[in-house]
């Protein structure tokens, strides 16, 4: 990767940080209520997260191996993989968005430089280099973060990423949500962490141990 990939890398592994800091207080009820997406619960757009890490990786394995390997076998097996996904229960969908993001993270790393410049397409998208999924993986996660409704807003964006320069549709969809006025139903209060005891095992990150 060079420099600015390199930085593109960082932001998204801080900001899927944030996101499963977000995903992990959320609790089965809140789960199913409604996101700030229409017809879309939490779950769903926590599912839709997972699914497009899967794609972006499938993608990024078809540069790799010179393989055509989809994106996503069709329109339709991706809204079914989504459903599905959002069925799950809340653990099992935090562990989900956490491997995905994982996989998709080490197969970037593994990319030959030249990789990046191959032009790659999703469903039905106009081909573009295989350096811009890392630009939409990053939008993809600051949007739907916010989507969620559980706390998280365009004012916490990082100031790197709300004055990045974005090609359409980004662009519109950052500005949507910086304007937006919906609503969520607030999250139900989170539980007090238990004290620190010594020899307690602490909780890793997600890219290792605090």
């Amino acid at each position: 990767m060079d420099k600015a990939l390199c930085q593109l890398s960082d932001q998204i592994d801080h900001a899927t940080q944030r996101l499963l800091g977000t995903a992990r207080i959320i609790t089965e009820p809140d789960l199913r209520a409604p996101s700030l997406l229409p017809g879309w619960t939490r779950a769903h757009v926590l599912g839709h997260l997972a699914r497009g890490a899967d794609a972006m990786r499938n993608v990024l394995v078809s540069v790799r191996t010179g393989q055509d390997r989809p994106a996503y076998a069709s329109a339709e097996a991706r809204a079914a993989d989504i459903e599905h996904s959002a069925s799950l229960q809340a653990s099992e969908l935090v562990a989900d968005l956490a491997a995905t993001a994982m996989a998709l993270r080490t197969v970037a790393k593994q990319l030959p430089d030249a990789g990046w410049q191959l032009p790659v397409r999703v469903l039905d998208s106009a081909p573009f280099p295989a350096a811009e999924l890392l630009t939409r993986r990053l939008v993809e996660v600051e949007l739907h973060h916010c989507d969620l409704g559980a706390g998280y807003a365009p004012a916490d964006w990082p100031h790197a990423f709300a004055t990045m320069e974005l090609a359409e549709p980004m662009r519109s969809e950052r500005a949507e949500r910086a304007n937006c006025t919906r609503a969520a139903e607030p999250l139900a209060p989170v539980r007090p962490t238990a004290p620190y005891r010594p020899n307690q095992r602490l909780p890793g990150s997600w890219l290792g141990t605090r």
